[in-house]
């Protein structure tokens, strides 16, 4: 048994499952609402019940409080309809989104290739022959087994080679989702994953110059979006500053480079932290905002920003952008988070994050 789930201000009436959350029907039906940690901890997902029943779930006390449940609050993310319902929900229009429906995939991993010490490339060809649709920055969840539950990862590959997928995933200590795909996962492993989500993508229609600023396995989104790019035969400049700890975390690190040498509106700016001092290194030593200010002169007006990687890392980038004279309505940044990083303070001067 099913209920009608109707969609305000958009006047939209979709199917919801008896077993379905609110987020994921409507994601299933290329409409898109805020959301983020995908946990019940962040609220971003948050709306309002104006008609029927629904099922709080497991929504944080501290991200949906007893008087707003009162109130008709609800997080998308973790309510179920009890009965036929109406939502009121704070969807932007954005004239760059493709609104693709989410929808579920199986694959089997074809290849597995160590691209650092602590970062994985897993290759998945679906089933599918059409493959996967999304936008160049988006991400899919991956179904671990074992209970481990879903991860989200970035989609490395361009749309157009989405029959073959490409995961970058680094091994987060202690983690026990990347843990499985570092130790247990193999080639001929069957994998089940969903999507695309995201609102990570290139805003084409500003025609302004971008800066991609990425550190650690944050590179995948960016090396996507850029390729696309360049496939599409982009002509504005495209900046990518891309921060590691050391030489061998910097990986494609030559692909990113014949990219620079054979595109002229492409320039690839590498920086290492923590390289030794006594390397053959001749790049930037540093990290990813002090490459960037130097770089630029400090001057990012003009461009749209999209930034990708650790949050110490975001909160340094977004600093420097912002005393640069880039704002808040040209920076972008993912927007899924893992549980964890729900629970962690957000930056005071950036809204989205």
């Amino acid at each position: 048994m099913g209920y009608e789930l109707t969609i305000e201000p958009l006047g939209q009436t979709i199917e919801i499952e008896d077993d379905q959350t609110i987020l994921d029907a409507a994601l299933r039906a290329g409409i898109y609402l805020p959301h983020a940690c995908g946990h019940g901890l962040c609220a971003t997902c948050k709306v309002k019940v104006v008609d029927g029943e629904v099922d709080f779930g497991e929504a944080s006390p501290f991200a949906l409080m007893d008087f707003e449940r009162e109130e008709g609050k609800a997080l998308a993310c973790c309510a179920r309809a009890q009965s036929d319902i109406v939502i009121e929900a704070e969807i932007e229009e954005d004239e760059d989104a493709q609104n693709l429906p989410v929808h579920d995939y199986h694959g089997t991993v074809v290849r597995i290739e160590s691209l650092t010490p602590t970062i994985k490339g897993v290759f998945v060809r679906l089933d599918t022959p059409e493959g996967l649709r999304f936008q160049a920055g988006q991400y899919v969840n991956l179904h671990l087994p074992d209970n481990i539950g879903t991860r989200a990862f970035s989609l490395a590959n361009i749309p157009t080679s989405a029959n073959e997928i490409e995961l970058n995933i680094r091994i987060v200590p202690g983690g026990s989702g990347t843990t499985y795909v570092h130790e247990k996962l193999k080639v001929g492993d069957r994998v089940h994953l969903s999507g695309p989500y995201g609102r990570f993508f290139v805003k084409k229609s500003a025609g302004l110059p971008s800066i991609f600023m990425a550190g650690g396995s944050g590179l995948s989104s960016p090396r996507s979006m850029i390729r696309d790019l360049l496939a599409e035969g982009s002509t504005l400049p495209i900046t990518l500053i891309y921060g590691q700890r050391n030489r061998d975390e910097l990986y494609y690190h030559d692909e990113l480079m014949e990219l620079a040498n054979s595109h002229a509106s492409f320039t690839y700016v590498p920086a290492l932290s923590h390289e030794p001092e006594d390397s053959d290194w001749t790049g930037f030593r540093g990290y990813v905002h002090e490459a960037a200010k130097a770089h630029f002169g400090g001057d990012f007006r003009g461009h749209k920003a999209y930034l990708c990687g650790p949050p110490l890392m975001i909160e340094a980038c977004i600093s420097t952008l912002m005393q640069g004279r880039l704002f808040e309505r040209d920076i972008h940044t993912e927007k899924f988070i893992s549980a964890a990083d729900a629970q962690q303070v957000r930056s005071p001067l950036f809204r989205t994050l």
